[in-house]
């Protein structure tokens, strides 16, 4: 049979944060236990700050019954002259019926004893007190509390439990609260609980009682009612989806409100207008024409008509908080950007402080500028690196420390900084995230893989590796900061020289160790090329800088995914296997006096014509050295490499791995696998 099943778990208000970190997993774990009972159905997870919900449209009263299949002894010998041996008699035990009660089947032409039941499915109200309390131990929000006299934790006290199976209210206890056909409303319409009868009683009547249960329903409101302020005061809004989620989970019964500051704030960057209001009070960033206002939208969880005294008692809550700020911006002003302090601030144990990463860096940046060929910037570039990090010594930085970087920027704007020491300041970081933003300059470039290569090779120097999917301090993403860099600016990098070159900083550091670390971040920067691509381009002979594998890897993977590459395949690993005891990286020599067949003739004079050519792109060079094969395949057909003449032996593997050096310079094309 099929009833509804509604389960309310009604708790006090949630932390918005915890909760939606763990948001995701509750559908989940809540499926695997219902499996796990063998009643695993469609549902429906709703919540609100106060109240965990799952409803079930369609449930089953009870488990369907099993039929089982027991294999027992063969016949010969579970009895022995008529009468049942031992083996007959545990059997039957087992299956808990008489002896005289053994069947018998055949399986591949043997005879055995065999016994088949039926497992009577239990009733779903038997089974679900125990699935709720197995579901409340699974839900982990990272801090959790005890209350009362319970010896268990949850993140906040349970107050309520209700689980309606149809009309009739199955038993069931969390932390002392027994199951009921009672619920609460909104606490601005009532403290009292309201009853129900059944799931469509409930959900009728939490709405008279003020609660929006729906999350979707509750961000539409949202949206809709910011829209329509938008319109009415001539605004721009800014929707922070994140911040977004968090409001709709604090909410029963959102209104989006507005609110004012006074204009003097406004001399604040807008950043840490925005963190004052959204950290500390859950507020939206007001823009007009493209410019932060001073006002604010708070979206408030009251059930009222009159809004005006929430309205003041947010404006009132946040004028400390941006005067906080003001006074913070107004002191670090006043001291400058000054580093000397950073002796005193550890960087990490082993690496020293944060002035002696600043030196690092600087260190790093002048190496790469020397690769870069700019030795123009090379004064400006040190000066920027040992004030990248000055900003950590800020009052307004110790605050919203997210802000870091950033603050540096407006305070070496302020103090009359070059324009490009105050933007690399603030893009210091970047990328710092998949969708990120990358440095918009090469000068900001450099000051950004500075920062990342000493995080790589100074977290490698003393052990504090990736594992797992663990990554503390985030050296996969700095990996892959690198060569999203290098590929944006188009900057020749060579990460490994610049690694060998700066050991003497790094002492403990494995230099093959990390250089193998960045390499399988390539492949992960090209997760949808054939890993075989980037194996053969990192195998090249020619040059090592990212720029130069990024091309090549891209040049080669539109090549190899094309239909006609099969054919290509077969002729240049052929190639490939010919050369294989010819040292490809020696200067190879080809004698034209020893050719004897017009085969060879055709190949040599074919590739010296590409080979002569100058190539604007990798595409055009790799178009012409494949255009090779028809020659190729003619020399393979007529022409006997193996000769007697050792000779002309040597002179024919020396014309076929000229085509092997040339294509390895670019890839190693016997590791390309289709």
């Amino acid at each position: 049979m099929i009833k509804p099943l509604l389960i309310e778990i009604v708790v006090e208000e949630l932390p918005a944060i915890p909760f939606l970190k763990e948001l995701p997993n509750i559908e989940k774990k809540w499926a695997t236990i219902l499996e796990q009972n063998d009643l695993l159905c469609e549902f429906h997870f709703y919540y609100t700050p106060r109240r965990l919900v799952f409803w079930h449209r369609e449930f089953q009263t009870a488990q369907e019954d099993k039929e089982q299949e027991n294999w027992g002894a063969p016949l010969a010998i579970a009895y022995k002259d008529n009468e049942p041996t031992g083996a007959a008699n545990g059997f039957a035990k087992k299956c808990g019926i008489a002896v005289e009660e053994l069947q018998t089947n055949t399986r591949n032409g043997q005879e055995f004893l065999y016994h088949k039941s039926t497992i009577k499915g239990k009733e779903s109200k038997e089974l679900l007190g125990g699935m709720v309390q197995e579901l409340i131990s699974q839900l982990h929000f990272g801090k959790s509390m005890r209350w009362a006299t319970q010896t268990e934790s949850f993140i906040r006290p349970i107050r309520n439990l209700s689980v309606v199976l149809g009309e009739e209210c199955i038993e069931a206890q969390l932390f002392g609260v027994k199951s009921s056909k009672l619920s609460f409303g909104h606490r601005m319409v009532s403290f009292e609980p309201f009853s129900f009868e059944f799931a469509g009683d409930y959900f009728c009547k939490l709405e008279k009682h003020g609660v929006i249960l729906y999350p979707n329903e509750r961000r539409k409101i949202i949206l809709d009612q910011m829209e329509k302020l938008q319109k009415e005061h001539d605004l721009q809004i800014e929707i922070d989806e994140e911040l977004l989620d968090e409001v709709v989970a604090i909410t029963e019964y959102p209104t989006a409100l507005v609110g004012n500051f006074d204009e003097e704030f406004l001399e604040l960057p807008p950043e840490v207008i925005i963190s004052s209001m959204k950290e500390h009070q859950r507020y939206f960033a007001v823009y007009k024409d493209g410019k932060i206002t001073n006002k604010f939208i708070v979206v408030s969880n009251a059930y009222t008509k009159d809004f005006s005294y929430i309205i003041a008692g947010n404006e009132k809550v946040l004028r400390p908080r941006l005067s906080d700020g003001m006074f913070f911006w107004k002191n670090d002003l006043q001291n400058g950007l000054q580093n000397e302090g950073l002796k005193k601030v550890s960087f990490v144990e082993g690496l020293g402080s944060m002035y002696d990463k600043c030196e690092r860096e600087a260190f790093i940046a002048q190496l790469i500028a020397d690769q870069l060929d700019l030795d123009e910037e090379k004064e400006l570039l040190n000066q920027t690196v040992m004030l990248s990090k000055a900003d950590l010594l800020s009052d307004m930085v110790y605050e919203f420390t997210d802000l870091q970087g950033l603050m540096g920027y407006y305070y070496a704007k302020k103090a009359g900084y070059d324009e490009l020491l105050s933007t690399a300041l603030k893009e210091q970081y970047l990328p710092d995230g998949e969708q990120s933003e990358l440095p918009s300059n090469i000068f900001s470039a450099i000051v950004a893989m500075s920062h990342k290569l000493d995080n790589l090779m100074g977290l490698f120097s003393v052990g504090m590796l990736p594992t797992g999917s663990r990554d503390p301090f985030a050296l996969r993403r700095a990996a892959l900061g690198l060569f999203k860099i290098c590929k944006e600016h188009s900057l020749p990098l060579d990460v490994e020289k610049v690694i060998e070159d700066s050991l003497e900083k790094y002492p403990n550091l494995q230099k093959e160790q990390l250089v193998e670390f960045l390499n399988e971040r390539i492949y992960k920067l090209y997760n949808d090329v054939n890993p075989s691509v980037v194996k053969a381009v990192l195998q090249s002979s020619g040059k090592k800088d990212l720029h130069s594998i990024i091309l090549k890897i891209e040049a080669l993977a539109s090549i190899v995914q094309s239909s006609e590459f099969k054919s290509l395949s077969d002729t240049f690993k052929r190639v490939a296997n010919i050369v294989k005891d010819v040292a490809i990286d020696t200067d190879i020599k080809v004698d034209e006096a020893l050719f004897e067949e017009e085969a060879e003739k055709s190949l040599y004079s074919a590739f010296e014509k590409v080979n002569s050519k100058i190539y604007t792109t990798l595409d055009e060079e790799l178009d012409e050295l494949f255009a090779l094969k028809p020659q190729l395949d003619n020399f393979f057909d007529n022409v006997f490499v193996n000769h007697e003449n050792e000779a002309i032996k040597t002179n024919r593997k020396n014309l076929v791995a000229l085509v092997y050096s040339a294509f390895k310079k670019i890839a190693d094309i016997k590791e390309i696998t289709i």
